[in-house]
C-alpha cells in the first residue's frame, strides 16, 4: 500500500508552478482521468483532462492513439518540451494506478476483466480571490456503483459499495486523506495561480453575456419566451424568470451551460406564457462581469418599430438642424473673409486650406 500512496503522489503534483500572481476571482484546476475496459481492445483505453477553470488545456486519450498530453491552447505551446513529457509521463503512471484499482476491484466482485468496465477518477481545488484556497474535491467511481469521496473537511472518506469500503481502508490506514489535503492546499493551488500567469488573457478575460428574449408561438397557440446569455465567461451565470416580480418556477425550461466553441459560453431559459401576458413576464441575468443584474422583457415588433422610429426622426432632425447651422456660420464667415483673406495671407497670419 506504501507504493500504491508514493504513486498517487507522484500523480498528485502534475503541476508545480510557483506563485506569481493573483486570481481575479473563483478559478479551478480539475484533473479528470477514465480508464476503459471494453470487448475488442487488446488494451486498456486511458482518457485524461486537465482544466484550467472550464477550458481544457491538456489531454491524452489513448482511444484516438495519442501516447503523449497534447496542448490544447496556443498559451502551453511556450512551456518547455520537459514540462510536456513530465505531464505525459505522470499520466501514463496515472493509468498504471487505476489499472491496479480497477484489477482489485474486479477481484473483490469476482468478475471477469472481459467484458465492460470503467473506473473514473476526478480531483481538484479552486482558489477565491487573493490567491487563497477554497474548497476541494477528490472522486472515485467505478461502473457507476462503487463511488468513494472525500469530505469537505478533507479529512474523512464518503463511500459507497464493497469495494469502495475496502479501498477506504486501505486510504486510512496509509492516511492517504493527509496527503490529498497537503495537495490540495498547496501544489493544486499553485497550479492554479502559476496557469494564470501562463493563460492570463483566457483565464482573466472579461466576457460580458450578450442578453435578449426571444418570441416563439407552438403549434397549439401557446407563447414561448427564451431568455438568452450569449459569449460569456466564465461560466457561472443566473438566470431567472419573474411574474409580477415573482420567481416563475412552473412551465420554465432551463438548460445547462454550454461552450460556444470561442472559449466563451452561452445559456437561454424559457417559459411558458398566456398569449396577451408577455410584458407581465421578466428576466433577470446575473453574472459577475455585470455590474449589476440586469432585467429583460420582450419587445413586441410594434414597440421595436415605434421606438427606431423615432429615433430615427431623432437622428435626421439633429442632422438636418446641424446642416442649417452650419450653412449660417459658413455664410457669416465668409462675408468678412473676402476682405480679411488677402490682408492675411500677405502678412502670413494664416495659411489657406488647399
Amino acid at each position: 500500500m506504501k507504493t500504491f500512496v508514493h504513486q498517487a503522489l507522484l500523480l498528485l503534483l502534475i503541476v508545480t508552478l510557483a506563485i506569481t500572481g493573483h486570481p481575479k476571482g473563483l478559478h479551478s484546476l480539475n484533473y479528470k482521468q477514465t480508464l476503459l475496459e471494453w470487448p475488442g481492445f487488446l488494451e486498456l483505453q486511458f482518457i485524461a483532462v486537465i482544466y484550467a477553470d472550464d477550458i481544457q488545456f491538456l489531454g491524452l486519450n489513448s482511444i484516438w492513439g495519442s501516447s503523449r498530453a497534447e496542448n490544447k491552447v496556443p498559451w502551453m505551446d511556450e512551456d518547455e518540451p520537459e514540462t510536456s513529457e513530465k505531464v505525459t509521463q505522470s499520466m501514463l503512471d496515472e493509468k498504471d494506478l487505476l489499472t491496479k484499482i480497477m484489477k482489485k476491484v474486479l477481484h473483490i466482485y469476482n468478475y471477469s476483466m472481459t467484458g465492460y468496465h470503467t473506473i473514473q477518477r476526478r480531483r481538484g481545488c479552486y482558489v477565491v480571490p487573493g490567491g487563497h484556497f477554497s474548497h476541494g474535491f477528490v472522486e472515485l467511481t467505478f461502473n457507476n456503483h462503487d463511488y468513494i469521496m472525500l469530505n469537505e473537511d478533507l479529512e474523512t472518506w464518503s463511500v459507497v459499495g464493497k469495494a469502495a469500503e475496502m479501498i477506504r481502508q486501505d486510504f486510512e490506514e496509509e492516511n492517504f486523506a493527509k496527503y490529498m489535503r497537503e495537495y490540495l492546499r498547496g501544489p493544486c493551488v499553485e497550479g492554479i495561480l502559476g496557469l494564470l500567469q501562463y493563460g492570463e488573457k483566457a483565464l482573466l478575460r472579461a466576457g460580458t453575456p450578450k442578453t435578449h428574449v426571444t418570441h416563439k408561438v407552438t403549434a397549439d397557440g401557446k407563447i414561448t419566451l427564451r431568455c438568452w446569455a450569449l459569449n460569456f465567461y466564465p461560466a457561472e451565470i443566473t438566470l431567472i424568470w419573474q411574474k409580477d416580480g415573482s420567481n416563475k418556477t412552473q412551465d420554465v425550461e432551463v438548460i445547462e451551460t454550454r461552450p460556444s466553441g470561442d472559449g466563451n459560453f452561452q445559456k437561454w431559459a424559457a417559459v411558458v406564457v398566456p398569449s396577451g401576458e408577455e410584458q407581465r413576464f421578466t428576466c433577470h441575468v446575473e453574472h459577475e462581469r455585470l455590474p449589476k443584474p440586469i432585467t429583460l422583457r420582450w419587445e413586441s415588433p410594434q414597440s421595436i418599430n415605434s421606438t427606431m422610429a423615432i429615433a430615427i426622426a431623432v437622428v435626421l432632425g439633429a442632422l438636418l438642424m446641424g446642416a442649417v447651422l452650419t450653412f449660417f456660420i459658413w455664410k457669416r464667415r465668409t462675408k468678412g473673409k473676402e476682405k480679411q483673406s488677402l490682408s492675411s495671407w500677405l502678412h502670413g497670419n494664416i495659411k489657406p486650406n488647399l
